[in-house]
């Protein structure tokens, strides 16, 4: 792969330029909206309404959590099977 083939100059700078505009355009709405709500306070209370939609999207729970009960869980079917338990194990239960 040649690094300097007019292609991939071509589309990194594309990228660059796409990258740059997007983070601007956002920017420069942020920017509006502060100052449109600075102006009119009932743009700035409509401002503050809707800022808290941002929160609809649910937040998954920590992986820790998941990674205990898969352990629980490969524990009961250990024991369940009849293999003795590891050494690993103790460990485990030591630790938490």
């Amino acid at each position: 792969m040649d690094l300097l083939s007019n292609n991939t100059i071509f589309i990194f700078f594309i990228f660059v330029a796409l990258v740059t505009g997007l983070f601007s355009f956002v920017v420069w709405a942020m920017l509006k909206m502060v100052t449109w709500g600075k102006s009119m306070s009932k743009g700035a209370y409509l401002f503050l309404a809707l800022f808290p939609l941002i929160s609809i999207i649910p937040i998954p729970p920590p992986t820790y959590e998941n990674v205990q009960k898969a352990k629980q869980e490969q524990k009961k079917r250990k024991e369940d099977s009849g293999d003795p338990p590891d050494d690993e194990d103790d460990e485990d239960e030591l630790t938490s």
